[in-house]
C-alpha cells in the first residue's frame, strides 16, 4: 500500500477463515450504514464438492481474495481501522482480545438505536430496492439449485462414460477387422470424458461461487435496508412525541435532529452502495455468462472434434469391405 496510515508498503500475514469472519463482524459493527461484502459460506454441495480437496481450498481462497478486494475498492470501508489491523497485524489474536474500540462503540450505539420502533412505510425508492432484492435472490436461488443438480448429473454421467469407454477397448481385443475402429471409439469417449470433466470443474469452481456470493450479497443489502428502516422509524416516533408535547418549543430538540442526521446518512450511504453494487453485479454477471457460454462451446467443439476424428477410420473400413466383396 502507498497510503499514509500504513507503516510499510508491503505486509505478509497468515489468516484463517475465522479471522475473515472477525473482520466482517467488526466492519458491520463499526460501519452500520454501509453494505459489507459477504464471506463465502461454509457449505459443501454433497456429492459435488469435497471440502478437503485442493480444488475446494483454491475456490475458497479465490472467494476470500474477492472479499478483500471488495473492501479495498470501497471508499469508506478501505479506511476502516479493523481492516488496517487485519492486513498488517502479525498476531491478530492480540487485537481480538482487546476491549471495544470507539468505532465498535459507535456500531453498538446504532444497534441500540435501531431497535424498538416500527416503520409505517418505506419511501418508494427504498421499497423498490427491497422488492428488487427479494426477486433477485429468489431467481438466483432457483438458478443455483438447478445448476447444482446439473453438476451432480454431469458427475454421474462422467462416471458412466469412464466405464463405457474402456468396454470398447476390451472388446477390440476379441475382434480382428473391427479392432482399430473400436479402439478409436474408446479413445473418442475418453476425450469426451475429459472435456466434460473440465466443464464440470469450471461450473463448480467459477459459476456456483458467483451465484452464492450474490445471493449472500442480497441478504447483506436487505440487512442494511432493515437498519435504515429502524432509524427512520425512530425518527418518526421522536417527531410524533415532540408534536404531542403541550409546551411550545422554538425549535426541534437536538436528539431529533441527530436522529434525522442518522437517517439521512443511512439513505445516502445505502443508495451509494446500491449503485456501486449494481455496477459490480453487471460486470461480474457479464463476465460470468460470457465465460459460461465459451466453456460450453469449447466442450461441444471438443466432443465434435473427437467424434469427427474417427469418421475417416470407419469410412476406410467400409471401403475395404466393399473392395473385398
Amino acid at each position: 500500500s502507498s497510503r499514509a496510515e500504513f507503516d510499510l508498503p508491503e505486509y505478509s500475514v497468515r489468516r484463517r477463515y475465522q479471522d475473515f469472519d472477525w473482520l466482517r463482524n467488526k466492519l458491520e459493527e463499526s460501519q452500520p450504514t454501509h453494505l459489507i461484502p459477504p464471506l463465502p459460506e461454509k457449505f459443501v454441495v454433497k456429492g459435488v464438492v469435497d471440502r478437503f480437496s485442493e480444488e475446494f481450498v483454491e475456490t475458497r481462497r479465490k472467494a476470500l481474495d474477492k472479499f478483500l478486494k471488495r473492501i479495498t475498492d470501497h471508499p469508506v470501508l478501505s479506511f476502516n481501522e479493523h481492516f488496517n489491523v487485519f492486513l498488517t497485524a502479525k498476531d491478530l489474536n492480540a487485537y481480538k482480545k482487546q476491549g471495544i474500540t470507539l468505532l465498535t462503540r459507535v456500531g453498538e450505539s446504532v444497534k441500540h438505536v435501531t431497535s424498538g420502533y416500527k416503520l409505517r412505510s418505506r419511501p418508494l425508492e427504498f421499497a423498490a430496492i427491497g422488492e428488487y432484492l427479494d426477486t433477485f435472490a429468489l431467481k438466483l436461488g432457483t438458478i443455483d439449485r438447478i445448476a447444482q443438480r446439473i453438476i451432480k448429473e454431469e458427475i454421474e454421467y462422467l462416471v458412466e462414460l469412464r466405464e463405457y469407454g474402456p468396454v470398447y477397448s476390451t472388446w477390440s481385443a476379441l475382434e480382428g477387422e473391427l479392432a482399430e475402429p473400436l479402439e478409436g471409439v474408446s479413445a473418442c469417449i475418453g476425450n469426451c470424458s475429459t472435456a466434460l470433466e473440465e466443464l464440470t470443474d469450471d461450473m463448480t469452481e467459477d459459476f456456483l461461487p458467483v451465484l452464492r456470493e450474490y445471493i449472500l450479497y442480497a441478504d447483506s443489502m436487505k440487512s442494511v435496508l432493515k437498519k435504515r428502516d429502524q432509524v427512520q422509524a425512530e425518527y418518526e416516533a421522536k417527531l410524533e412525541a415532540v408534536a404531542l408535547r403541550k409546551e411550545d418549543r422554538p425549535k426541534v430538540p437536538t436528539d431529533v435532529e441527530k436522529c434525522q442526521d442518522r437517517m439521512e446518512c443511512f439513505n445516502a450511504d445505502l443508495k451509494a452502495d446500491m449503485e456501486r453494487w449494481q455496477n459490480n453485479k453487471r460486470q461480474d454477471f457479464r463476465q460470468l455468462l460470457m465465460g459460461m457460454a465459451d466453456k460450453n462451446i469449447q466442450y461441444y467443439e471438443k466432443c465434435l472434434m473427437a467424434w469427427e476424428s474417427i469418421i475417416p477410420l470407419l469410412q476406410e473400413k467400409q471401403e475395404n469391405k466393399w473392395q473385398v466383396h
